[in-house]
């Protein structure tokens, strides 16, 4: 690592984070290059993209939006990193998972290590049977909503290194990139389909669902598997269940 780089991001931490992109594969981004087209140039295109992440000078090109059909009606707008953002993202999320897994709730169970969205059914499976009544609620629209001035906040609270918040800041202003070509600013949300949204996102309800349920009802028992819950109570004096959830 030279020492004139203002951020301490190895060389290896960037050949790691391609590892996992590779494995996880994925489509090619606003520049049409694939995983394939990316490793033709393998070494000099980690290379320039470890420089600039050590340097502070990578700026994230837009993503690529794809509109894709929902089990349950409708069309869902995602949007598409390069290869070589998500490998980016995916340097930045190694660095801060570490930090936020102790924090998070022992029931909540989307995109976190060792966890999976069967443990979730099972343990709302098994608490069910215990409880009075039991809501199944799914926020709408989470992930193109949420507010970016209070995730940051929460970033900067558990982030360790200045580099982090740059670039996660960086990545919720990007612009999209349209189907028919545009480019549409974003001032909230993170984009489905980027690798560091789904921590993003845990981070935000953490706070936001979790530690508040916890809090203000310790009596209701949940299970949330991302932006999905699936809270229960015997009975909560004076409570209305649609009182709970405004």
């Amino acid at each position: 690592m030279s020492e004139a780089k203002p951020f301490c991001i190895s060389k290896n931490e960037v050949w790691e984070a391609y590892k996992r992109v590779k494995a996880n594969k994925g489509a090619a981004g606003v520049d049409d290059e694939s995983i394939e087209d990316f490793e033709r140039n393998l070494k000099d295109n980690l290379y320039k993209l470890w420089n600039r992440m050590s340097s502070g000078s990578y700026f994230p090109p837009p993503v690529r939006a794809k509109e894709i059909a929902k089990k349950s009606g409708g069309k869902r707008k995602l949007g598409i990193p390069t290869v070589a953002d998500r490998i980016a993202q995916q340097v930045v999320k190694m660095k801060l998972e570490p930090e936020l897994e102790p924090l998070f709730h022992a029931d909540s169970y989307g995109y976190r290590p060792g966890k999976s969205a069967l443990d979730a059914v099972g343990q709302a499976r098994e608490r069910c049977w215990r409880n009075d009544w039991v809501l199944d609620l799914d926020i709408k629209g989470f992930l193109d909503n949420l507010d970016q001035d209070l995730l940051m906040r929460a970033v900067k609270k558990h982030a360790n290194d200045r580099w982090v918040v740059l670039y996660i800041k960086r990545w919720l202003k990007a612009p999209m990139q349209e189907e028919d070509g545009r480019l549409t600013s974003r001032a909230k949300g993170t984009p489905q389909g980027g690798v560091a949204s789904p921590l993003l996102a845990n981070l935000f309800l953490h706070y936001a669902l979790d530690r508040w349920l916890a809090a203000n009802y310790p009596q209701v028992t949940f299970e949330r598997y991302a932006d999905d819950g699936v809270p229960r109570a015997r009975k909560i004096e004076g409570l209305s269940s649609a009182q709970l959830l405004n």
